[in-house]
């Protein structure tokens, strides 16, 4: 049994020490499966990998930068903006990392719809769109099949602007948006962690 748990913001080092202890616990049959939902404090951060392009001027930065174990190009992690970090046993659940990835599209989606905002995929791009304007990323890692890292979710105007500073996720040109934006309404993070989390546990028997 997964019970989502909100921790508040906390540092990106936070998280991704508390993840790899979760890890490690799972796989030592220690401790059991979690979604652990938060904010973090601002920070970029970036794929181990050799073209870092994606942060433009890494010295010029608003923000520090993390290089981290997960895949993709660089993003910024802030206030206003709805972490979600699954620590699943994917040995069990198909061990297809492109499953879990639309899997965690799919929750993504009905999350948006959940507040009146119409989202879905873009044909060889990983994430979350609204129209043209990516609204949500994704990027995992994994251990021996458990998972860890996971979906990024824009939700108030105030995670929009530190973008700027980068080119987000490897993608020239693209506009990035949260849930108030384009749903005109004010929504917190909170809240939105609570709508993604009903909707993570509806979905997860599907993901085999």
């Amino acid at each position: 049994m997964i019970t989502p748990q909100w921790l508040g913001r906390i540092s990106y080092q936070a998280a991704l020490d508390l993840q790899n202890r979760l890890v490690t616990d799972y796989l030592a049959a220690s401790g059991g499966e979690h979604l652990l939902l938060l904010e973090h404090e601002p920070v970029y951060t970036i794929g181990r990998t050799r073209d870092q392009s994606s942060l433009r001027q890494p010295d010029r930065l608003p923000h520090p930068v993390f290089e981290t174990n997960r895949g993709g190009q660089a993003t910024w992690h802030g206030p206003g903006q709805l972490v979600a970090y699954p620590i699943l046993d994917l040995q069990h659940r198909g061990r297809d990392l492109h499953a879990y990835m639309r899997f965690l599209e799919e929750v993504i989606i009905r999350t948006c719809a959940r507040f009146g905002v119409t989202s879905g995929r873009r044909e060889g791009l990983t994430g979350v769109w609204v129209g043209e304007r990516k609204i949500a990323s994704i990027g995992v890692g994994v251990r021996r099949w458990v998972s860890m890292h996971g979906l990024a979710l824009n939700v108030e105007n105030i995670s929009l602007e530190a973008f700027s500073h980068i080119t987000p996720c490897g993608i020239a040109g693209v506009e990035m948006t949260c849930l108030e934006k384009e749903a005109g309404a004010a929504i917190t993070v909170e809240d939105s962690a609570k709508a993604l989390a009903e909707i993570f546990l509806e979905q997860l028997p599907k993901l085999r």
